[in-house]
C-alpha cells in the first residue's frame, strides 16, 4: 500500500526505480579476477533531465540533482533522496515522473517509501514539476492547485 505524503516538499524527493526499459542503472560489482563489466547505458528519455538545477518551488528556494534514475530535493527545510520511473504510455498529457522517497532530513519514518506523483516538461532550458500534496495521481496539467516547482540547470558549487 502506497503511503501519501504529508508535507509540501514529497515531489522533490520524486523527485520519483526505473521500468526495464528505462533503467540507469550501475553494473554489479565483478568478482575478483573477472573483466570489469561497463554500466548500462543512460537511458534516451533520461538524458535531458541530469544533472543539477536550481529554483523555486513550493518550499521556496530549492535544489534538485538527478543521476541516473536517483533524485535529490533540497530546500531551506531539508532534504529528499528518491529513486524515479518514467512510466511509459502516459497518453497524450505531460510525461510523468514517479518517484519513491528512501531517506529524508530531517528523518521521517513517515515519508520514507512514499510515492510522489508528478508531471514534468523542460522547456528552454528550464524544468518544470507539479505534483498534489498526498495524491495518489499525478496532476492533468501545470496550471491547476498543484505545488510546481521551476529549476534551471546550473553547474553545482563546490564544497
Amino acid at each position: 500500500m502506497k503511503k501519501s505524503p504529508n508535507h509540501p516538499f514529497a515531489l522533490a524527493a520524486l523527485t520519483l526505480s526505473l521500468a526495464a526499459p528505462f533503467t540507469a542503472c550501475a553494473g554489479k560489482a565483478a568478482p575478483p579476477g573477472a573483466e570489469p563489466v561497463a554500466p548500462a547505458p543512460l537511458a534516451e528519455e533520461l538524458k535531458p533531465l541530469q544533472g543539477h538545477w536550481e529554483g523555486e518551488g513550493a518550499g521556496g528556494k530549492c535544489s534538485i540533482t538527478i543521476e541516473g534514475n536517483s533524485l535529490v530535493y533540497r530546500n531551506a527545510g531539508g532534504w529528499f533522496k528518491t529513486t524515479f520511473i518514467l512510466p511509459a504510455g502516459t497518453g497524450t498529457g505531460p510525461r510523468q515522473l514517479h518517484a519513491t522517497i528512501k531517506e529524508s532530513s530531517p528523518p521521517s519514518k513517515d515519508t520514507v517509501g512514499t510515492v510522489v506523483f508528478a508531471i514534468y516538461k523542460i522547456e528552454d532550458g528550464t524544468l518544470t514539476l507539479a505534483e498534489y500534496d498526498g495524491q495518489a495521481k499525478p496532476p492533468e496539467g501545470f496550471d491547476n492547485d498543484a505545488s510546481r516547482y521551476v529549476v534551471k540547470k546550473v553547474e553545482p558549487q563546490k564544497k
